[in-house]
């Protein structure tokens, strides 16, 4: 019986320039470890350890179709290379997000100019996980976070702070005359963006990390706040996972106890010092060199409360793969195992057995299209009519498997959707 194949053409990526990244070679594409991306809906970025290669493939007539190759001022002191690539979109506003070896932070627009450069913490960038919190309907919040995976530590910044600090200097961009290049220079030197830094590195370093949302207080200050009143403090849930817990999780607590004092100086010291800046600039116009700049120094961490964590000699945790919501996680061990986690009971629901090397990927399926369609022409599909489903590719086997949760509640009750 043939293979039913399930596929949409979208484009076409050739070009030139994918020979600086070694195309043309059998299996550049899979078998080279420096080599990460980063997909979007418009566009495909393709790194290796020094160059960023953006390839877009819609044909609306988009002007950032064509490649857009970016090099980053590395450090060649410290061999400084790329480690994560990840997309930031936000509404029409779109990004990439650039994660290095020393710990920088950098963003670059579509047009290779650098928007923004920052020290989030001394050692590897993993990945960035971009997640809106605004799909989760348990919660009313609606804004979206960006977590920085390091070995050990992670991070994280709210969007509202990044979306204001890339509408600035789009405003900024346009304000500018036509023949005035971007200033590439300034970026390290303008306003640090507040974010949380967590050490999580009790169980190992671990492989992967990730912030799945919110969770209450403990009960002594579920308590106190009771009495008191209510808490200044918010908690998130952390996963992790590495080769020495296969499973790990921790609360996260934000450091709130400078809410007004921090907050005020937050807000006034960096536009003083920018203002200060600017006009030393302005005056001091002539060829004398400027000092050296010093070194940025690391963040505190914040407070991180281990909460469990499952050993199981020789089993190491390898991939993790949240859902939109962050209520549930899949990750793949080194006994070609997979393992649904319920990230809010902190309890493994479902386990696969004989998938070694393999990915996931949470999607959503419309369940109920053939019914809709039979009612009216005119239907317009709501959140009910869609199911989480858990796409899992087994290289070794050569098959795509779909899980879905028929009745949307519990995801102990799975059925095999398709295999092909």
């Amino acid at each position: 019986m043939a293979r039913r194949v399930h596929t949409t053409e979208l484009g076409s990526i050739a070009c030139n320039e994918l020979s600086e990244l070694g195309a043309g070679k059998e299996g550049w594409l899979i078998e080279d470890p420096n080599l990460i991306c980063a997909l979007d809906t418009q566009s495909l970025a393709l790194a290796n350890r020094s160059i960023i290669l953006v390839l877009g493939w819609s044909e609306n007539g988009d002007p950032n179709n064509y490649p857009v190759k970016i090099r980053p001022t590395l450090s060649q002191i410290e061999a400084e290379w790329i480690t994560a690539l990840e997309w930031l979109v936000f509404d029409e506003i779109r990004v990439l997000a650039i994660g290095t070896s020393s710990g920088y932070l950098m963003v670059y627009s579509l047009g290779a100019d650098l928007i923004h450069k920052q020290m989030i913490n001394p050692g590897r960038i993993l990945k960035f996980r971009v997640r809106g919190t605004k799909r989760d309907l348990t919660q009313g919040s609606s804004s979206e976070e960006v977590c920085v995976v390091m070995p050990g530590a992670i991070a994280r910044f709210d969007g509202a702070d990044l979306l204001s600090m890339l509408q600035r200097w789009f405003q900024d961009t346009q304000s500018q005359f036509w023949d005035e290049k971007p200033k590439r220079g300034d970026q390290e030197d303008s306003e640090r963006l507040p974010y949380q830094l967590w050490n999580v590195s009790k169980y190992g370093p671990g492989a992967d990390a990730a912030i799945t949302g919110m969770m209450p207080p403990p009960l002594m200050e579920l308590q106190s706040a009771f009495i008191v009143g209510q808490s200044s403090q918010r908690y998130y849930c952390a996963v992790t996972i590495g080769d020495d817990a296969v499973i790990s999780a921790f609360r996260l607590s934000e450091d709130r106890n400078r809410s007004l004092v921090g907050a005020i100086l937050s807000k006034v010291l960096p536009a003083t010092f920018s203002t200060i800046a600017s006009f030393s600039k302005m005056i001091w116009r002539s060829g004398q060199q400027s000092p050296k700049r010093p070194e940025p120094k690391p963040q505190p961490f914040a407070r991180a409360s281990p909460l469990t964590c499952l050993k199981d000699h020789p089993r190491k945790g390898e991939k993790l793969t949240l859902s939109p919501s962050g209520t549930l996680a899949a990750i793949t061990d080194s006994l070609g195992r997979i393992l649904l986690l319920d990230t809010q009971a902190l309890v493994v629901v479902r386990l696969w057995k004989g998938y070694r090397d393999a990915n996931c990927l949470f999607m959503e399926m419309q369940v109920s299209k053939d019914a809709a369609a039979s009612s009216s022409s005119y239907y317009e599909a709501t959140k009910s009519d869609y199911c989480l489903c858990l796409a899992i590719h087994a290289p070794r086997k050569g098959i795509v498997e779909g899980v879905a949760d028929e009745d949307r509640t519990t995801p102990s009750n799975c059925s095999m959707l398709q295999r092909q």
